[in-house]
């Protein structure tokens, strides 16, 4: 199979062939159809997570078909159309999966950073942490679903039912969570790069009431912030948009250190929370939810070797929603 391999040299990905590895007795072989791509995946050739499974096959917004399970898989069977997420794997036994907290789980496996992912025609995923697909979803729009959609979702429960929202940073998780939230009733302001009129733009035809820059102070006080880019000088820009116990999510895996700010914008009650990874309770809600909205992507399709073209739009900004890779 042809596979975009990161070897840790430089911060390019090769295309490579090689073997079409076999599943173990819980896993299932996938044939990709689709890999979103998502900023994660910038950070981890960017050097900013640390300790990533070399050499790496990058990629955990996937969906493909099942073509060969293990001898122990339940639950799907080759021809089934399943999306793989960004945690691939947990223990099980510790106090953080048995409490719920699976997301937490000191030993958990991530796809695409510590499991090899879906820049590939072909992948390897544990069944159990596969999500059952309708095959009746396009794969290309489905595909951002699956890290997007779903940390976008955590982050938005995490911000509570405040009607009044804040999203800074508007590249895919954004434009996913504004629909959600719009459907929910809510008021959402969205906050972009200075002068980035065209994203601002977007979001409006979207459903928000106002966008700005992320400097601009919003029309009215917020109830929740969810801060998507990874840029640490925004958290006390959205705590100073909050009124009184409200809440500043930031929803990204890796962020620049956070200035130091008064603590009078922080008094009132006002809080930070991180969002880390998902669990498999998060995908069944939000994969369930999104069809009913619904939540239409906007996505923008390479093939398999432009992936290093791929991520040098998203790293300049150049993307109106997500870009998807299609073996």
């Amino acid at each position: 199979m042809k596979a975009m391999v990161f070897t840790g040299l430089g911060r390019s990905l090769e295309c490579r062939d090689i073997l079409v590895p076999s599943p173990s007795r819980e896993q299932v072989l996938v044939k990709v159809m689709a890999c979103a791509v998502c900023r994660t995946d910038l950070h981890v050739v960017d050097g900013e997570l640390p300790k990533p499974k070399l050499p790496l096959i990058l990629g955990h917004e996937i969906v493909g078909e099942v073509v060969i399970v293990g001898a122990e898989v339940t639950g799907l069977r080759a021809g089934d159309r399943v999306g793989i997420p960004w945690l691939g794997w947990t223990c099980g036994t510790c106090e953080y999966c048995l409490s719920g907290r699976e997301n937490l789980c000191d030993a958990a496996k991530f796809t695409g950073y510590t499991l090899n992912g879906g820049y590939a025609e072909y992948t390897v995923a544990d069944s159990r942490f596969c999500f059952p697909l309708s095959r009746d979803m396009d794969p290309v729009s489905a595909s951002p679903w699956l890290c997007a959609g779903l940390i976008g979702y955590r982050s938005l429960v995490k911000a509570g039912e405040g009607r009044r929202l804040g999203l800074y940073g508007f590249g895919a998780a954004a434009h996913i969570i504004l629909q959600v939230a719009r459907h929910q009733g809510r008021e959402v302001c969205a906050f972009t790069r200075a002068g980035d009129t065209a994203a601002q733009e977007f979001a409006r035809e979207l459903g928000a009431v106002w966008a700005g820059g992320s400097n601009d102070s919003p029309p009215f006080e917020l109830d929740a912030a969810i801060i998507f880019a990874p840029v640490g000088a925004l958290v006390p820009l959205a705590l100073r948009s909050l009124r009184k116990g409200g809440v500043v999510v930031c929803g990204g895996i890796h962020m620049s250190d956070i200035p130091a700010f008064p603590y009078a914008d922080l008094w009132g009650e006002r809080s930070i929370v991180s969002v880390a990874n998902l669990t498999r309770r998060d995908g069944l809600e939000f994969l369930a939810m999104a069809p009913a909205v619904p939540v239409r992507t906007e996505t923008h399709a390479f093939p398999l070797e432009a992936a290093n073209e791929a991520l040098a739009n998203l790293r300049e900004g150049r993307l109106r929603g997500a870009a998807v890779l299609v073996p």
